[in-house]
């Protein structure tokens, strides 16, 4: 399986504007700049963007996971946090915090926690990044 994303950048890196197109057309030449990165200007930047991918793909992984365990959430929502951070070598992320509520009947805390470390171990984003990964999950 390949998804593609398209990214074109016009101008310097600090004045210039850029678009991004997914595959899918969800997104199609829509903005970012330096200026939705490091400031308040409209549009999107990369960090969000690997912060939702981040928080979709675990989710659905702990969604699968619970499924196999005879569990269906009713509700997962997460919330995903980028620290950057600034080194000698230029920005990076430095860890990612993922916020988890969930309402899935009939599991107990114990078995809720451990099925949601798995997933936050296994989701194929976690695994990309190279990061410290922390996670807050409660039942609602």
């Amino acid at each position: 399986m390949k998804r593609t994303g398209t990214a074109v950048w016009n101008g310097s890196g600090k004045d210039g504007k850029g678009s991004l197109t997914t595959q899918s057309g969800t997104l199609h030449n829509t903005p970012y700049s330096f200026n939705a990165r490091f400031g308040d200007g409209g549009g999107t930047n990369p960090e969000e963007l690997i912060a939702v991918a981040h928080a979709g793909c675990f989710n659905m992984a702990l969604a699968f996971m619970l499924g196999g365990e005879g569990f269906t959430p009713e509700e997962l929502h997460t919330t995903a946090t980028i620290t950057m951070e600034k080194d000698d070598s230029g920005w990076r992320v430095a860890m990612v915090n993922l916020g988890l509520k969930a309402k899935i009947p009939a599991i107990d805390h114990d078995k809720f926690q451990e099925i949601a470390e798995r997933a936050k171990a296994g989701c194929p984003i976690s695994r990309v990044l190279d990061t410290v990964i922390m996670m807050d999950a409660s039942l609602i």
